[in-house]
């Protein structure tokens, strides 16, 4: 073996260890606990895996009693999750827009069956010929988000990638007029999850109370059940202060969400253990305003069926009436069965999954409440982790056998050093062991290494015509510039 394959292996094998100190380091639920430690001790028992949580606040009620415990951190600097900690609760919060439908039916303000249309004369299109009853089910044939522009794509795409807002800007105007060029597609009067639908139905109501969707939500729902510790944030200067910090289950910091026009749908609402608990304990004993919401209406398939906003499941001989939410760094779960008079509530401030969770504690059976295994994205992000963290490295390696100049050689070092970058920020490193991109970073030091060798044997410029490779390189510098970017923002 030649001297320089031998000291480039060396430093590969420092730099890997080296990295060890940097690489990345999914969070995992820490022992501290608040409030009730019995059912702290459940929790961590239904914990499937306590790789990619930080923190949970639960309630459980049982017998009309109602135990709270909070577990983990609520932040990235250790600090305690307790029961009154805010979360934000992303979806959970259309169970509380199907109860006000259901509150304004029973006072007569508006009939289930009304069109849309009658309730937002802004709007246009054949949007308003759905009534409320089928968007509160998700019967509308309204697609699940709304794109008004190319841009809204780049914007989703872009926020979803550095972790950022993509409802930013979007008030209630905004989500009216981008309602009025979708049509309901051939799937209306069959069961197709919508935020859009569920964000129009909250937007209409509050049109025809005269008021807005928190404030409306505030006078109808939270103040009489108590629950003064749920806000809806319209934008960032309204967010809540202690909040819980959201992460994604890799540990990448994410923003809140906020953008009034889809606060009915739940971006925006931020709450606690405690005030679902209230919910949850109203609506079961059926004295919460709208709880008939719950009572479902309309069937899905031969296990599920929906009410306005909840749904409800069979597992095997259990029927739970439930919704989860998921926001860019959180994870939350509802559900209460009739029979047994049992509820829960499972707060997250991570993307980590949390039904498992508050199924168990339901009392499902593990095959039933874990599913199928993770979810496709987990595993797309799982497999960036992988490819981001070796490509590079083997990338540069056959650069350096094969480069025919120093621009190309160039271009690989500064490659194989954001390809790391990527890796370690899109990466979900709660499936994927962090050491693994450790291993990369010695790849890729190896590499390096290696091409610094060969670089005083190259030309600056050599192959196909210099304005051809010029303009690649330019190409790829690009990219490169995106590539950092990205890393930054995150």
């Amino acid at each position: 073996m030649r001297k320089p394959t031998v000291l480039a292996l060396v430093i590969g094998i420092v730099a890997a260890v080296a990295a060890v100190g940097i690489m990345p380091r999914a969070p995992r639920l820490a022992g501290q606990s608040t409030g009730d430690t019995a059912l702290a001790a459940d929790v961590r028992a239904a914990v499937p895996d306590a790789a990619g949580h930080r923190g949970l606040a639960v309630a459980v009620l049982e017998n009309g009693l109602v135990r709270t415990a909070g577990l983990g951190d609520r932040d990235p600097a250790g600090r305690p999750v307790e029961p009154g900690t805010r979360f934000e609760i992303g979806s959970i919060t259309k169970v509380m827009t199907g109860m006000l439908l259901a509150r304004q039916a029973t006072t007569g303000a508006v009939r289930p069956d009304e069109p849309v249309g009658t309730l937002l004369p802004a709007l246009t299109g054949p949007a308003r010929e759905v009534t409320l009853a089928e968007l509160a089910s998700h019967r509308s044939g309204l697609p699940r988000l709304a794109v008004d522009s190319p841009g809204d794509v780049v914007g989703t795409w872009w926020a979803n990638v550095t972790g950022g807002n993509p409802y930013a800007g979007q008030d209630a105007r905004w989500l009216v007029d981008a309602v009025g060029g979708e049509r309901p597609g051939d799937g209306r009067g069959q069961v197709h999850y919508s935020n859009l639908g569920v964000a129009l139905l909250g937007q209409a109501l509050a049109t025809r109370a005269g008021t807005s969707y928190p404030e409306l939500l505030d006078r109808e729902l939270l103040r009489p059940l108590g629950m003064t510790a749920t806000v809806v944030a319209t934008d960032a200067d309204a967010l809540p202060p202690a909040r819980a910090e959201g992460t994604t289950a890799g540990g990448r910091p994410v923003e809140a969400w906020v953008g009034g026009g889809w606060a009915p749908a739940g971006v925006g609402p931020w709450s606690t253990a405690e005030d679902l608990a209230r919910l949850l304990g109203a609506t079961l004993a059926g004295t919460a305003p709208g709880a008939d919401a719950a009572t479902p209406r309309f069937t899905e398939d031969d296990r599920n069926r929906i009410g306005y906003g909840w749904f409800t499941t069979r597992y095997g001989d259990s029927e739970i009436v439930w919704h989860n939410g998921g926001t860019g760094g959180f994870r939350t779960y509802l559900g209460f069965e009739r029979a047994t008079g049992r509820g829960v509530v499972v707060l997250g401030n991570t993307d980590q999954g949390v039904e498992p969770i508050g199924l168990r504690l339901l009392g499902v059976p593990v095959q039933d409440a874990d599913g199928d295994g993770p979810p496709l994205p987990v595993w797309i992000t799982a497999g960036l982790a992988v490819v981001f963290t070796f490509l590079g490295g083997l990338s540069l390696l056959g650069a350096t056998r094969r480069a025919p100049d120093r621009l190309t050689l160039a271009t690989a070092v500064a490659w194989a050093v954001l390809y790391l970058g990527l890796g370690h920020r899109l990466g979900n490193w709660s499936v994927v062991p962090g050491w693994l991109w450790s291993i990369g970073a010695g790849l890729s030091a190896t590499g390096i290494v290696l091409a610094a060798y060969r670089w005083r044997g190259l030309p600056p410029l050599a192959g196909a015509p210099p304005w051809r490779r010029l303009t690649s390189v330019a190409f790829s510098a690009l990219l490169a510039i995106l590539a950092v970017v990205i890393i930054t923002r995150l």
